[in-house]
């Protein structure tokens, strides 16, 4: 899974005018969006917290995705990193460790966030949802990965006008990221440039299998 959706999401998404009437439940919601949109760009702001309390600075950047898993998620401050899939591989690249790590997209997002968000594989074979209660004036599912090599216990997902605003990650140490979305627009045009990465001369590139 990729650094927690930093995709995250993966997955991942908000703000944006419905494509139909909004669904009543947050399955019914990330059904729709999962069916109705193919394409999407916006905003990001994501936090960890560990089991102490608050983690490290908040990051925000820009985020787009078109499926089948091809994604761009651009972290802008407190400090620089890119991810981007061209359906294919994933490059993850750091700027300040002047490295770039190149992964599988079967073996980057699996049964992660992103999978659901950005993903063409199957909803209920790699995830267990269930219904939460309203919070925040959202509508709530908790999603449970089905195998023991997630990398995480579950996501939550809240949905808005049937697209997702925010996501609370626990993982494996106890820590919860969270991730809101916004000032997204639905189903745009990408050109092809948006999801491809050409690592920067003299950067090191390491090849994960």
């Amino acid at each position: 899974m990729i650094k927690k959706i930093s995709m995250l999401v993966a997955s991942l998404m908000l703000g944006a005018v419905p494509l139909l009437a909004a669904a009543s439940t947050a399955e019914a919601q990330l059904r729709h969006f999962i069916e109705n949109v193919t394409s999407a760009s916006g905003q990001f702001q994501q936090h960890t917290v560990a089991v102490q309390g608050r983690g490290k600075p908040a990051q925000t950047g820009d985020f787009s995705f078109q499926r089948p898993g091809k994604f761009r998620w651009m972290v802008q401050k407190p400090f620089e990193q890119f991810i981007v899939s061209d359906g294919r591989q994933v490059m993850q690249y750091d700027p300040d460790l002047a490295q770039v790590t190149q992964r599988s997209v079967d073996q980057s997002i699996g049964a992660s966030p992103a999978a659901i968000l950005f993903g063409s594989g199957s909803l209920d074979e790699s995830f267990q949802l269930s219904a939460l209660a309203d919070r925040d004036g959202l509508a709530w599912l908790r999603a449970t990965p089905r195998g023991a090599d997630a990398g995480f216990k579950y996501v939550d997902m809240a949905f808005d006008n049937n697209l997702p605003a925010r996501l609370e990650l626990l993982d494996a140490f106890g820590q919860t990221t969270v991730i809101e979305l916004g000032k997204v627009s639905v189903n745009p045009t990408l050109p092809a440039s948006e999801f491809r990465f050409v690592a920067p001369a003299g950067v090191d590139v390491v090849k994960l299998q």
